[in-house]
């Protein structure tokens, strides 16, 4: 995204910048491309590609996030025109549309792209006339700022930008045969479904359809709401804002609005004391930490929380402990969903008292801690503690972590080792010490090391699972040997029950499923390998971070196991780490581009273990 360097204490962000050749349009048909996302801090966001073609439907430059409702797309685009001294009209935007066509092409006027600072840049190039246009959102409230700026001209230039309106859910699409929009001209712009408003200079309503315009694989028709413009002269601006929420009151002008966000991005890389990769990764993950508290997943925003392994790099290694620590709280007092969820959060709230050193925190929240450890496992959920081995045992139909595995999850257990030797500890940090946990955990490791290793040398995927398709005969239970990356846990945790052990599954991890973004779910020689299943093969980054410390648990060198998914930060989610791969080489990007955990892991691997 960026490098950082620093002048004394004040650091330095080096921008990103593509030239003509990468921000080129890419084909409807091929994906994305590359992406960009400003966020507002609630979950609202403006994002979309670098050559400006929308190719999700989730391509907006305001959606809305409001609590307990699914956000909502308000301003689709703001489409520029340039009018020359000759009376030329050059559109400098460009759509897809529903006959297969792509027009105008105003994406081949791009000089250049640049992020900086977390805001995106263009900047396009008519002979002699070069335009620029910047925007960001207002941390803590859903508006948009928009910058227009004549850089260079031989004379004045008319700057006449559309405001392509709708109001939908974010993944949806509105049509003009449904029901229309409610619009209300105001002074200076318009007011939309009494949702959002626009204002700038130079407004003239218009109200018509545009139909059929193209966002990946969804077909809308998009409002006109009218045109904002007038002439400008080399050095002058056209400034545009947006806003949802408070409707009668103007956020800040659209320059000071950019100005905090660039002042904003400079606490943040400080607060983080990181530098290089490390501190571009701390301006990516400050758009998963939501004001609620509360963390995002991913982008485009699906309204679900990130998984609490996420915790400990959005929030620890970016300087963000007291964030992290109302965080902890609040979801002791309301758990999340999700079958491990009691487990990550254990983990979290120990990462954090070990790293901050906080015996407050331990002491308010271990106690409920082990309550709710206890009764998430009281027999009425979908894991229950096996009283033979006292391993924890995953209910068919269950929503399990990897999808459609039953029985003793090589994960799960892990988790369970690493949660009983954590809460013994913070019972102790609490001063309420209780010699159960630790009985318990004791016990628990010690089935762990003699069940789950496989003749293979690794580790059982699952143990006691269910044993179809095999054929076992039935009311049989089966140990699945099949060579996963979640037996990487085994080790990479804290407390993790194979620490001490020589490590031959991450050995074979590394060999069979380490790729150069991360590690597949599957190996390409195992059977129902498939690179673009989610469970069968595809690459998730994230799973570098357990991989990494199951390394350094092991002595196996972890220099340069970051070097390709560093190098991939300008070829997805620009500045950012997307959610996974296609699992045969190259390695086409899958999912969203923008993901919490991804992000999560990277930065905090960066952080531990850079040289």
């Amino acid at each position: 995204m960026f490098e950082i360097e620093h002048k004394g204490d004040v650091p330095r962000i080096e921008p990103l910048t593509f030239g003509p050749q990468l921000g080129g349009v890419p084909s409807p048909e091929l994906g994305a491309g590359r992406e960009w996302l400003v966020t507002d801090g609630l979950g609202g966001s403006a994002t979309g590609t670098v050559s400006g073609l929308r190719t999700r439907p989730e391509h907006a430059l305001l959606t809305v996030a409001r609590p307990g409702r699914t956000p909502h797309v308000a301003l689709a685009a703001l489409d520029l025109t340039v009018t020359l001294h000759t009376g030329t009209k050059v559109p400098l935007y460009t759509h897809a549309w529903e006959s297969g066509s792509v027009d105008p092409l105003g994406h081949r006027l791009l000089e250049t792209f640049t992020l900086s600072a977390g805001l995106p840049r263009w900047r396009w190039r008519i002979g002699d006339v070069v335009i620029e246009r910047t925007l960001a959102m207002s941390y803590g409230s859903p508006s948009l700022a928009v910058v227009h700026r004549v850089v260079s001209a031989p004379g004045p230039v008319g700057l006449t930008v559309a405001a392509m309106c709708t109001w939908r859910e974010a993944s949806g699409a509105r049509r003009a045969d449904g029901p229309g929009l409610r619009i209300e001209q105001v002074a200076d712009g318009v007011l939309v479904e009494d949702a959002y408003r626009l204002a700038g200079p130079g407004w003239q309503p218009a109200g018509q359809w545009h139909l059929g315009a193209r966002a990946g694989a969804v077909t809308e028709d998009l409002w006109l709401g009218g045109t904002f413009g007038g002439p400008a002269w080399p050095g002058e601006t056209l400034e545009i804002s947006a806003w949802a929420g408070d409707l009668a009151h103007r956020p800040p002008a659209p320059p000071l609005v950019l100005a905090a966000a660039r002042e904003r991005a400079h606490r943040l890389v400080t607060a983080a004391k990181a530098e290089g990769y490390a501190g571009s990764l701390a301006l990516a993950a400050d758009a998963f930490v939501l004001r609620a508290p509360f963390l995002a997943d991913g982008y485009p925003w699906s309204g679900r929380a990130a998984p609490l392994a996420a915790y400990e790099g959005l929030l620890l290694d970016t300087g963000r402990a007291d964030e992290g620590r109302d965080l902890l709280r609040a979801l002791v007092e309301r758990p999340g969903d999700g079958v491990d969820f009691p487990l990550w959060l254990v983990h979290a709230v120990d990462r954090h008292v070990t790293r901050t050193g906080d015996s407050d925190l331990a002491r308010e929240v271990a106690v409920p801690l082990s309550r709710l450890l206890r009764q998430s496992l009281s027999g009425a959920g979908p894991l229950t503690v096996d009283p033979a081995d006292g391993l924890l045992a995953l209910a068919a139909g269950a929503a399990a972590p990897g999808g459609g595995r039953v029985g003793k999850l090589v994960e799960i257990n892990a988790l369970w080792v690493n949660a009983l030797a954590a809460l013994g500890d913070l019972l102790a940090e609490g001063g309420r010490d209780d010699a159960r946990p630790r009985e318990r955990h004791a016990r628990a490791r010690e089935s762990f090391v003699r069940r789950f290793p496989a003749p293979e040398g690794w580790l059982h995927d699952v143990v006691e699972g269910p044993a179809a398709p095999y054929p076992l005969g039935a009311g049989t239970q089966h140990d699945d040997p099949t060579l996963r990356p979640y037996q990487l846990f085994a080790w990479s945790l804290p407390h993790a029950p194979m620490r001490g052990t020589a490590g031959v599954g991450v050995a074979a991890a590394g060999e069979a499923l380490l790729t150069p973004l991360g590690l597949r779910t599957l190996a390409p020689d195992e059977y129902g390998y498939d690179g673009a299943h989610p469970e069968q093969g595809r690459v998730l980054p994230w799973l570098i971070g357990p991989y990494v410390d199951a390394c350094a648990a092991t002595g196996r060198p972890v220099d340069g196991l970051l070097d390709g998914i560093t190098a991939s930060r300008a070829e997805q989610g620009v500045g950012s780490v997307g959610e996974a791969a296609h699992g045969d080489a190259p390695h086409p990007p899958a999912g969203r581009p923008f993901d919490a955990l991804a992000v999560a892991e990277a930065l905090r691997v960066e952080t531990r273990y850079a040289p």
